[in-house]
């Protein structure tokens, strides 16, 4: 076995990076390229029950620290994820998460009943994206016990597939939240969702760039973040998590799993990158354990909770 594999949520993985949400994971074909590339996992775009236009150009800007994302959640709707889902679950053997959004916990509910009809290997849920939240009003996860209902009605809906809650690190308590999700039967966190939102001002016409004016943020800048929110989460549940935000390297993913990641989600860095940076990354984590004498990815996750360590 390979010394990157893990189990996440009961799901076998040759690798523990994810695609992250939003990025290339729009049809089957382009989820394989991704999952042929290296990924242990791949997320869906996060889908809602009805189609959903997003936000007009100008929507995405890259910046010196990252990624400014205003795209606002645009999909095919249910349907249309499913039926790419059931169509990469037909031709591509590397497990899958599905992503899906709503605006209530009944809501929510129905629309992962749905989406298990199709077969994911695990369903995750987008209680916290920034660039929408003037829409839905203050996002569900800066709430415990809304988080909480989302949580128990996504995973009564669910049946046996893993449900992991995607939480922003803009809350008053991590802690508090990812214990809501862990009572409300969730599987797993994902943490952490794109920061912000922020804006950028064009000086030349004094106005935002993007058409949305805000958006949020991701890339580089909101690694320490993430970092930060995992290592919080790790201490205050026993789930597995996927730590996700600003990962471009090997040693960004070792950061997370240090701070107790089980997995790594991979976004922004690809439009960098390009998928290529998969195999990139399990390269550079293979040389590091190879040079630590470390069997295993897993001997080094939650390394910096340990008290031998200085």
């Amino acid at each position: 076995m390979s010394a990157l594999a893990i189990r996440l949520a009961g799901i076998a993985m040759e690798s523990p990076l994810v695609l992250a949400s939003g990025v290339l994971g729009t049809t089957a074909s382009s989820l394989r390229r991704v999952a042929l590339a290296g990924a242990g996992a791949v997320t869906m775009k996060s889908c809602s029950l009805q189609p959903r236009a997003g936000h007009p150009a100008p929507c995405i800007l890259p910046w010196g620290g990252g990624i400014l994302n205003a795209v606002g959640l645009s999909n095919p709707g249910a349907e249309g994820a499913a039926a790419e889902i059931a169509e990469f679950k037909r031709t591509c053997p590397v497990p899958l998460f599905a992503s899906i959004f709503a605006g209530s916990a009944e809501e929510f509910g129905r629309l992962a009943g749905r989406i298990a009809g199709a077969g994911p290997d695990l369903i995750e849920v987008n209680v916290s994206c920034p660039n929408v939240q003037s829409e839905f009003g203050i996002p569900f996860a800066a709430d415990p016990d809304a988080c909480g209902r989302v949580a128990r009605a996504v995973k009564d809906a669910a049946g046996s597939i893993p449900v992991s809650i995607k939480l922003s690190a803009q809350c008053a308590s991590l802690a508090r939240m990812a214990e809501a999700c862990q009572r409300n039967g969730a599987d797993a966190i994902t943490a952490i969702n794109t920061a912000g939102p922020g804006m950028w001002i064009d000086t030349g016409t004094g106005r935002p760039v993007l058409s949305n004016r805000v958006g949020g943020v991701s890339g580089p800048a909101i690694l320490p973040i993430a970092v930060r929110a995992v290592y919080e989460i790790r201490k205050a549940v026993d789930l597995p998590i996927i730590g996700t935000g600003g990962v471009s390297c090997a040693n960004d993913a070792l950061q997370l799993i240090m701070a107790g990641a089980d997995a790594v989600g991979i976004g922004s860095a690809i439009y960098g990158g390009g998928i290529g940076l998969f195999g990139e990354i399990n390269r550079g984590l293979e040389d590091f354990l190879k040079e630590g004498g470390y069997d295993s990815i897993g001997r080094v996750q939650g390394l910096a909770h340990r008290e031998d360590r200085p």
